[in-house]
């Protein structure tokens, strides 16, 4: 008895509400969605424990248990399709950005390739871009009437010369927009690697394009291994460009999944599909963690050398091209959605007939609900964010927490598409009717989000000497209270930082907006969606080039608070 009253003080409630909450919103809603996929209908888990007639129906549900809805995803052509188009998409896509990131993080790392700085800035274009944009802005340019269809065409070709919509127009959007994902790990591999061991193979007279495919070549593989994985989990799980690129005769299982839920209500399909995009992405997942924790590409020989950079320019020119036309394609999307946005009208053209600036006028009068909306979203997500990853990171580091450490990963494992499914499915009865309000909104952006914030407040955490909150305690304190007095102001450059890089995937965040979003909480994403499938074309551009600048300016931010924060803690 004596320790139940020493642990229900303020921290213990704290540790409860975050179990508490991560209960509610993920473990039961995941739960719910793999039962679905069993009963084929909704199933109110929190109903059940409350109402026994209630309780009485969802048993009936489960003495009518199937396993049709697993054997559908092999029968049913539709599921298995979907499936095998997914899954071929995401390892076209990492394979080939693998490709084109080995040259281009090699030059990066390994040379005074000329406009290094300007190709590693110009790297970070596609991250800001959201993808259902970049999908958008590929329609804009290799479109029926797109300037770089009508360049094709004047030189002779017919019809398109890449068809926006189709498997070949949503990989190369995916493999231009995600390559930044695996180029940075590969450029720090690259700079980590031993440079003695490819020193001493040319010393041994081996020449430097041997040197490279047998020494160097080998020592980066574990983390283009991972990276790869991590490509093959974001394209596998990308919403934004599907939903507007892939045609209805081409099925993706992310696409389908959002079908099933959105136009024919069928849970027991949306449900099924939803545990194999979280079974397959936690395998992608745990594949990575695997290689990275059983192979290093670390140093062998002591203290590494500091590297001598090539200088060659038979090597760094090409390399640069090269670099200059994978990065020039994201560039060229940008910059036709921002011509788009101030253009008259622009029909068979290389350049819009007219410019004006009326789309953005009519943006910030009719639409200024859509940029509110986003902004109070992302700051209710952010609040959640800053508290739930503040105590996480307090519990896992102080106290090791493994099981909260867990479970704040979960979320990077699973899909946006799935994490709205679940959500909908558990909060669409009474008691808790949650679907199609703000707040179920807010808190799945914020459950997406969380992993980011508490890695970011957890380095921050780590840093932070347990002497001092001893010192609190000892001078009367309580742990709660020096939690919130002490602990809580040094861990401010690590929330601010984490803070600012929720805002702005939350402002961009696609899968979850089309899904959940209720018309009175429309926010941009969703907005330019439905102008895009209204064919409202020069409106959706206008309000994508807000949405970039928004990101763009929180993002520099970040940057910036991060940097200090770093300054600091040296």
């Amino acid at each position: 008895m004596k320790k139940i009253k020493e642990n229900f003080n303020g921290l213990g409630i704290l540790k409860i509400l975050v179990y508490v909450f991560f209960l509610l919103f993920l473990v039961i809603p995941l739960l719910s969605i793999f039962l679905v996929s069993f009963t084929d209908e909704p199933i109110n888990i929190f109903g059940s424990l409350i109402s026994l007639e209630t309780l009485q129906t969802t048993i009936n549900q489960f003495q009518n248990a199937t396993l049709d809805n697993f054997t559908a995803i092999f029968q049913n052509s539709t599921y298995f399709a979907s499936l095998k188009n997914s899954l071929y998409l995401a390892i076209t896509v990492s394979l080939i950005v693998m490709v084109i990131c080995i040259p281009i993080a090699y030059g990066i790392a390994r040379t005074k390739m000329p406009f290094k700085k300007t190709i590693s800035a110009l790297c970070t274009i596609p991250l800001v871009i959201p993808t259902f944009i970049s999908g958008y802005s590929f329609i804009i340019m290799f479109g029926r009437s797109g300037w770089a269809t009508q360049i094709y065409q004047y030189f002779g070709g017919e019809g398109f010369f890449i068809d926006p919509y189709s498997m070949t127009g949503i990989a190369i959007v995916q493999i231009f927009f995600f390559f930044p994902y695996a180029l940075w790990p590969m450029v720090a591999a690259f700079k980590v690697s031993d440079i003695s061991l490819e020193e001493a193979s040319r010393n041994m007279g081996a020449k430097s394009w041997l040197t490279f495919s047998t020494v160097t070549m080998p020592l980066v593989i574990p983390g283009m291994l991972s990276t790869a994985l991590v490509i093959f989990a974001v394209s596998f799980s990308d919403f934004g460009t599907p939903i507007i690129l892939a045609p209805t005769d081409l099925n993706l299982i992310v696409v389908e999944a959002y079908r099933e839920i959105s136009g024919f209500f069928n849970w027991g399909g949306a449900a099924i599909l939803t545990v194999v995009m979280i079974a397959i992405a936690g395998l992608a997942y745990w594949l990575q963690n695997y290689f990275t924790k059983n192979m290093n590409y670390g140093s062998v020989s002591g203290k590494p050398k500091q590297i001598k950079l090539n200088d060659n320019k038979m090597l760094t020119i090409p390399l640069f091209v090269f670099s200059s036309l994978i990065i020039i394609v994201p560039l060229l999307s940008l910059l036709t959605v921002l011509l788009q946005s101030i253009a008259t009208t622009w029909g068979r053209g290389l350049l819009p007939n007219g410019y004006t600036l009326e789309h953005y006028q009519t943006i910030f009068t009719s639409s200024l609900g859509n940029i509110q909306n986003s902004i109070v979203l992302a700051l209710g997500a952010l609040v959640i964010s800053v508290v739930v990853s503040a105590a996480v990171a307090y519990f896992v580091v102080r106290h090791r927490s493994t099981a909260l450490d867990f479970v704040t990963t979960v979320p990077l494992i699973v899909p946006g598409i799935a994490v709205g499914i679940a959500l909908i499915q558990t909060f669409n009865t009474a008691p808790l009717q949650l679907t199609g309000t703000a707040f179920i909104l807010i808190v799945a952006y914020a459950m997406r989000r969380l992993p980011y914030m508490v890695r970011s407040t957890m380095s921050t955490m780590k840093s932070i000497k347990a002497d001092i909150e001893e010192a609190a305690i000892n001078l009367g304190a309580s742990t709660f209270t020096a939690l919130l007095t002490v602990v809580g102001p040094l861990m401010l450059p690590g929330i601010a930082a984490g803070a600012i890089l929720v805002f702005v995937t939350v402002i961009k965040e696609t899968s979850i907006s089309i899904l959940m979003a209720p018309a009175s909480w429309a926010p941009m994403s969703l907005a330019i969606f439905q102008n895009v499938m209204r064919a409202e074309y020069y409106s959706a551009a206008a309000m994508s080039i807000v949405l970039v600048v928004i990101v763009i300016v929180f993002q520099l931010i970040a940057e910036k608070l991060t940097n200090r924060s770093e300054k600091k803690m040296k």
